[in-house]
């Protein structure tokens, strides 16, 4: 049968359709098609791609999902264009890759993909990406029903600050990861304000810092710092293994404190568009050019965990009192213990602490500390609404609210890392 026979034969009432090279090599997405879709999808082979969405026949179609695997990366021009073309007919895009390089996935993410998948697929994770568009789908069609609001002055454009100083590798910086034992524990939270306060104590040339946003799917350090999100860090991580530290300073912005920042990308990517080696290779660009690397961990366990916590100084873990970050952390603990990895330099950081005089929750913490055989050596008292709307409106701690209970604590345990490596420091620069 020709491909115009094959596109001849599509359901006329066709709402979602695949694009592949060959729809067999993708079985579960097949099946995951026809539970959602019934018979009211199609798959079209690339090269009948294009003339097919200009057909009136497509008219009523709402999603596309593009399947690409290694073998379909000497087309991957031809495939950019297809999704392009997709969104300006107004579709979903979905992207499922398998075991495509990070710059072919970058590109096709940048003609405009709305949301990709790992080919084989998770559990659900097929229905929340569609769930996600037609969410999406909905929100646009109230927007359109509403009246224009007037139009308002434009936003003075803010200066992105690049790192002023040239690397030189003459540093031997601490690295101290934060991660969250489970979402919205405050995680990012801890990160970007001690690594404020690091900034202020390390003004005027006492020391450097950076933070790292290793979330790259969800990461919030751009957010909570008001920075913008840009293309200069997926075109880094995409060629991690080759950057040198004039391409991470690159890629790095700088606020009016000091602090350095590498943010997530622009585009939602997943979370191994890097390697182990790619990871290490950049904490030790930045250990060698920073005095304080402060790392955003995504909550997912990953394949390059291991290059942190192995090069980290201390591992801060962010927990609540609850059943769930006590299971992770006991899921986490097991893992590290089983592959002989360095579990003791976990340091545990107890979110939302209850205050002195709760004595029942105080019971808790102690029990909860005793049958995990973990330590809660930093309890972090809970800010209150003060610390959202500081998150909100992309400012530190230390600006927004500086009298928070949750700010002077940091401030407290920033002091006391500086301190510490600071006399640990003074011995060899004596030396030299």
């Amino acid at each position: 049968m020709s491909n115009v026979a094959i596109i001849e034969t599509l359901p006329s009432a066709l709402v979602a359709c695949t694009i592949s090279r060959n729809i067999e090599e993708f079985e579960l997405l097949i099946d995951a098609m026809e539970e959602t879709f019934g018979e009211s999808w199609g798959d079209i082979p690339y090269e009948d791609a294009q003339p097919f969405l200009a057909q009136t026949d497509s008219a009523g179609l709402r999603f596309m999902i593009v399947a690409v695997n290694a073998a379909d990366e000497a087309d991957i021009d031809r495939i950019s264009a297809i999704v392009a073309q997709g969104k300006s007919r107004g579709l979903g895009v979905i992207l499922l890759t398998d075991a495509i390089s990070p710059t072919a996935l970058h590109k096709l993410m940048r003609s405009g993909a709305d949301d990709f998948l790992p080919y084989p697929l998770p559990d659900d994770a097929f229905d929340e990406a569609i769930a996600r568009l037609e969410d999406k789908f909905a929100a646009e069609e109230a927007a359109a029903q509403m009246p224009a609001p007037a139009a308002p002055a434009p936003a003075p454009v803010a200066e992105v600050a690049a790192p002023a100083f040239r690397p030189k590798g003459d540093r031997d910086g601490v690295i101290l990861p934060v991660h969250g034992m489970a979402g919205g524990v405050g995680g990012s939270t801890l990160a970007v304000n001690l690594a404020h306060e690091l900034a202020l104590l390390g003004a005027g040339g006492a020391a450097r810092v950076c933070v790292i946003d290793m979330d790259f799917q969800f990461g919030n350090v751009a957010t909570y710092l008001d920075l913008p999100r840009r293309d200069a860090v997926m075109d880094f991580l995409s060629d991690a293994a080759l950057a040198d530290s004039d391409a991470m300073l690159g890629a790095m912005q700088t606020t009016k404190d000091g602090l350095h920042v590498l943010t997530s990308p622009s585009d939602m990517m997943p979370l191994e568009v890097v390697t182990a080696a790619d990871v290490g290779h950049i904490l030790d660009m930045a250990r060698a050019n920073f005095d304080y690397v402060i790392v955003d961990m995504p909550t997912t366990i990953v394949s390059w965990t291991e290059a942190v916590l192995t090069r980290a100084e201390l591992y801060f873990a962010v927990v609540e009192l609850d059943l769930r970050s006590a299971q992770n952390v006991l899921r986490l603990l097991r893992a590290l213990k089983a592959e002989s990895l360095p579990y003791e330099k976990l340091r545990y950081a107890l979110n939302r602490a209850p205050g002195f005089t709760d004595l029942a929750a105080k019971a808790r913490v102690k029990r909860m500390a005793e049958s995990l055989d973990i330590s809660m050596e930093l309890q972090l008292p809970d800010g209150g609404a003060p610390i959202s709307h500081a998150n909100d409106q992309g400012l530190p701690l230390a600006i927004a609210a500086p009298k928070n209970a949750l700010r002077r604590e940091v401030q407290k345990l920033a002091k006391s890392l500086f301190d510490l490596n600071t006399a640990a420091a003074a011995p060899a620069k004596a030396k030299r």
